[in-house]
């Protein structure tokens, strides 16, 4: 592939679309980090906070170059326009999920929000597949992340029940069902 101006211009335009939704993101979630996200009860496999920054920023490349690959493939072509709408929604399930999790300091709302986004990748990865081989393999390091981030999400909710997890306990028992008569 010769780098031409119209090229490098598609290169450049997927990476500031992926990093623009990193950004977005991080938003949500910096300022929550060091305050609500440090106190909670987090699993003995918590990656250190130092690693989601360098981790992120990687995948977001790694998802730029694949869109790339795909958007390279024709986007006269039918299959290419609505694989890269799904790589967009999954983009935006991404930021949805920094804004319910860390936003909203929500790990239930987080949890609810990491499974359609796993789903999207999913499907981002198999639409891929049949357009560039290159494009879907670039997005498996990002599903197997997102894959430990819904355990890790699943876990800490567990950890810390309250006021979400607590509330749905208390409403399935007895006992919230007497509170709330």
């Amino acid at each position: 592939m010769t780098f031409t101006k119209g090229i490098i211009s598609k290169l450049v335009v997927n990476m500031l679309v992926a990093q623009a939704a990193g950004v977005v993101g991080s938003l949500f979630t910096t300022p929550s980090i060091s305050t609500w996200y440090e106190f909670l009860i987090k699993p003995y496999f918590n990656p250190p906070s130092w690693l989601f920054g360098p981790a992120w920023l990687t995948l977001y490349v790694l998802m730029a170059v694949a869109a790339f690959f795909v958007w390279m493939e024709g986007w006269e072509k039918k299959e290419v326009r609505i694989a890269l709408s799904i790589y967009g929604v999954q983009l935006v399930l991404n930021t949805l999920w920094s804004i319910l999790f860390f936003g909203l300091r929500s790990p239930l709302y987080g949890f609810l929000g990491i499974v359609p986004l796993w789903i999207a990748i999913a499907l981002t990865i198999m639409l891929f597949y049949g357009i560039s081989r290159k494009a879907a393999y670039l997005m498996i390091p990002y599903i197997v992340w997102v894959s430990f981030a819904a355990i890790l999400n699943f876990t800490v909710w567990q950890l810390n029940p309250w006021p979400y997890g607590k509330l749905i306990i208390d409403i399935l028992t007895i006992k919230g069902l007497i509170a709330l008569l």
